[in-house]
């Protein structure tokens, strides 16, 4: 691939150094992603398999069932707030309470809650074991129907101060801890308690879930009531990423259990061990990750015998941004996330002391999600170099791209047939191909694009130290009415004056 003049310069060694390296960690990376992926097949099927025993009227009738918390902070959600409080409400558990925090929304959010739900305010003393903003009220329904619903009133402080908010007024052993605008499975929490109730030789202190793009779906009262796909190419992109990055990625972390990142759209925690480590970080923009980490490390450090859960089933729909720029932003903000967990638990990296996590899975995420953009970007410009220097064979590079554009494109290929013979969500055939042409579109428009994101999340984190969110438009789920094709609700942006209001999922989610 390479031409030289004189072989023993300097510069040729350096050049042939660079080669080697570079043909190296390619693959490495694609023999971990095929590895990855022969263990989330595995796993899923025999998830399959042990689910199809399973009677979950068992648990739905049991009063034994441990009582669950669900947190949903919420700011200026009017539009599509009532909706999807009424699908949390409508979820099959016996024993759990509806959390939501108005966290200091500038809208009718807390006026329609109130209004709906028949919402009185009530004494309530706050014991705030978790630091926060003050909460102003609580309310609960003087419908008896609604009794395990709660609302707080709140300062502004961001998702991370809501989410401790609520934990400071929930009466559940565990949290489910939500995005309000995303639609939940009727038996998620059915299925994402299944493993605590299992688990018998260890402390399970955490469980997530499969997250899946919600983006012309038709919801109806808080439920998708038609899977479709994408409409848009962005969209459809990133839920190919999504599909990779749930079936073929946490579902194998999950079952080596080696999981960094338990998504903040989906995840269920041991509530106790969330307090004893100190709820979540409002100084962080990546809360999730970061929540995650420092509980595991938590559990080594006082010598809990624990593990970290994941349920293969999607049990969680959510929206994606439809347009680069908002897209641009939100992968910006999952590096600057992803970066200061890395950097805040450096001393996880090959320490032995922590099993795993220490030896394995965060290595894993320094040298392949935060590393593996840079050294791609780097890799890139010095190619351009070394063409304009014409030491490259040209024929050799374009059959190594050929070879790395294949692979990728099979091995998505490989996830869609996947999720077809598991869970078959998409059953019509015209929108598996669509999902296919993305496929092929992929590795050449969006790949760069994210690899682009991620250089300068990192720029934005050590040069400019910026911590701001950035905001989100959504455009909203499809609701049927009336028999049409459907109509749009707007969900609104969130706070300018807040860095933790929007969602950090999948890969970052």
């Amino acid at each position: 691939m390479i031409e030289f003049d004189n072989q023993n310069s300097f510069i040729d060694v350096l050049i042939y150094v660079f080669f080697f390296v570079t043909y190296g960690y390619t693959v490495f990376v694609m023999v971990s992603y095929l590895v990855l992926g022969i263990l989330s097949v595995v796993q899923a099927r025999k998830y399959l398999r042990r689910n199809s025993y399973t009677d979950y009227l068992n648990i739905l009738q049991s009063p034994e069932a441990p009582t669950v918390s669900i947190l949903a902070p919420a700011y200026n959600e009017e539009a599509s707030i009532i909706e999807n409080v009424r699908s949390l409400l409508s979820i099959r558990y016996p024993n759990f309470e509806v959390i939501v925090v108005n966290d200091g929304s500038r809208d009718r959010s807390l006026i329609k809650l109130i209004e709906e739900y028949h919402l009185e305010r009530v004494d309530f003393a706050v014991n705030y074991t978790l630091a926060t903003k003050n909460v102003k009220a609580v309310y609960k329904s003087k419908n008896p129907a609604y009794n395990n619903l709660v609302v707080v009133d709140k300062e502004n402080g961001g998702k991370s101060d809501a989410l401790n908010a609520a934990i400071n007024v929930s009466t559940g052993e565990y949290t489910l801890n939500i995005d309000v605008d995303c639609i939940l499975e009727e038996d998620c929490l059915l299925k994402l308690m299944k493993p605590f109730l299992e688990e018998t030789e260890k402390n399970m202190i955490a469980t997530g879930g499969v997250v899946r793009i919600a983006n012309n779906c038709k919801i109806d009262k808080g439920r998708i009531t038609e899977i479709n796909v994408p409409n848009k190419l962005l969209s459809q992109f990133q839920t190919l990423e999504y599909l990779r990055s749930f079936l073929l990625g946490r579902v194998a972390w999950g079952s080596l259990d080696g999981l960094l990142l338990i998504s903040g759209a989906l995840g269920v925690f041991q509530k106790e061990l969330v307090i004893a480590c100190g709820g979540y970080d409002d100084d962080t923009i990546g809360e999730d990750m970061e929540l995650t980490v420092r509980m595991r490390r938590y559990a080594r450090e006082k010598d809990i015998d624990y593990v970290v859960g994941f349920v293969p089933d999607p049990l969680c729909w959510t929206e994606v941004p439809e347009s680069w720029a908002v897209l641009r932003r939100q992968r910006n903000r999952w590096t600057r996330g992803a970066l200061e967990t890395l950097l805040a638990h450096k001393r996880l990296f090959l320490n032995p002391y922590y099993g795993k996590i220490g030896m394995i899975s965060y290595p894993y995420w320094l040298l392949f999600e935060w590393l593996a953009p840079l050294i791609e970007a780097f890799g890139i410009l010095l190619l351009v170099l070394f063409s304009l220097l014409g030491v490259i064979n040209i024929s050799f590079l374009y059959l190594f791209i050929a070879l790395i554009y294949g692979y990728t494109v099979s091995f998505t290929i490989a996830t869609l047939y996947i999720e077809e013979i598991t869970f078959f969500h998409y059953k019509k055939r015209r929108q598996l191909l669509r999902l296919v042409l993305a496929g092929l579109l992929e590795p050449l428009i969006f790949h760069p694009f994210l690899v682009y994101c991620s250089v300068t999340g990192n720029w934005d984190y050590f040069f400019e130290g910026k911590k701001a969110w950035g905001s989100m438009k959504r455009v909203g789920f499809k609701k049927p009415s009336n028999g049409s094709k459907g109509r749009k609700i707007t969900i609104s942006k969130p706070s300018p004056s807040s860095k933790n209001q929007v969602r950090s999922s999948p890969a970052g989610a």
